[in-house]
């Protein structure tokens, strides 16, 4: 049978235990904020990544068509020199250029084509890009909202907790809660029952004194502990 100050003490942990439970778990909260903050991040990146690469191409195209416009100008005017000239080797010489000219159009008009075509498809491949990740990231803000819920839950959780733990440690004495705080600073739990005359914290065998004390059968031992790993220990029946 447990002593007074013992059940006192397991009452003290449980509120303890339920204390320390809720400030890990608002503790967790801005990192979990964090993490999701982060994933948004990359969503956003790929979606600039993926316009950054659509207004690449489109400028390639601008580029392309300013070139050919000066291909088609610099054709046009050795047209006009040509039909000015009476040398023969300057007819030929500018019949030589307007022929360069025009295949140097020809080639900047495929390479046109082909950044049209790519463009088509970039466009494509963004706005089906952009719809999901615009998806994600609405998926990411509600569960930010939902952590901050959480947040606020759990603080008001905390709160009530701290006061019931201010309660349980009321009726100890300071020798007593001293010697609970102590363990409480370095271990948890800070109560553990005896299993076969084994310590239920590191499992090792307690001297018979802590044994017979937390059967309540040495007066003189107040608060049993284990002999190995300083924890309060009681008899479970």
């Amino acid at each position: 049978m447990l002593t007074p100050v013992l059940e006192t003490l397991l009452i003290l942990q449980d509120r303890d235990t339920r204390r320390l439970g809720l400030e890990g778990q608002l503790k967790a909260v801005p990192r979990e904020i964090a993490a999701v903050e982060q994933k948004i991040a990359a969503e956003k990146a790929a979606i600039e990544t993926a316009r950054l690469e659509l207004r690449e191409l489109e400028t390639k195209k601008k580029l392309l068509e300013t070139e050919i416009g000066s291909a088609e100008d610099k054709q046009a005017k050795y047209k006009t020199q040509q039909m000015q000239v009476r040398k023969n080797d300057e007819f030929q010489a500018l019949g030589h250029e307007i022929t360069t000219t025009q295949e140097a159009i020809g080639a900047l008009e495929e390479q046109e084509l082909q950044v049209m075509y790519l463009i088509d498809e970039a466009k494509k491949k963004f706005a089906a890009a952009e719809a999901v990740l615009k998806q994600n990231i609405a998926g990411h803000e509600a569960r930010i909202r939902t952590l901050r819920e959480r947040e606020v839950n759990v603080a008001a959780e905390l709160k009530a907790a701290q006061g019931e733990v201010v309660t349980a440690r009321t009726p100890l004495d300071e020798p007593t809660l001293r010697i609970y705080d102590r363990i409480a600073a370095q271990k948890q739990p800070v109560c553990v029952p005896l299993q076969g005359g084994k310590c239920g914290g590191c499992h090792l065998k307690v001297s018979s004194e802590a044994e017979s004390a937390s059967r309540g059968k040495n007066p003189d031992i107040k608060i049993p502990i284990c002999d190995q790993c300083g924890r309060i220990v009681y008899w479970e029946a």
